[in-house]
């Protein structure tokens, strides 16, 4: 293990909180938090739990993306 790989890990302990969404948890709820997007308001404010998750998964931040941009173009 190198030592970027140690540090990666030691950042994503000491990022953990008490209370945090599971992958599937967090795309239960992306659709609303996308609805809410482009609805203008700020999701990360009302659904705090889902926007930490976002921040700190790519992959789950991937399909959010991905959805955010579908709807996008078909508007």
């Amino acid at each position: 293990m190198t030592w970027d790989s140690v540090k990666s890990v030691l950042r994503m302990v000491l990022a953990t909180k008490e209370k945090e969404l599971t992958c599937d948890e967090c795309m239960a709820e992306v659709d609303r938090f996308v609805e809410m997007e482009l609805a203008g308001k700020n999701p990360g404010e009302a659904m705090p739990l889902v926007k930490a998750h976002l921040d700190s998964c790519w992959e789950c931040r991937e399909e959010f993306e991905a959805l955010l941009e579908i709807i996008r173009d078909r508007s």
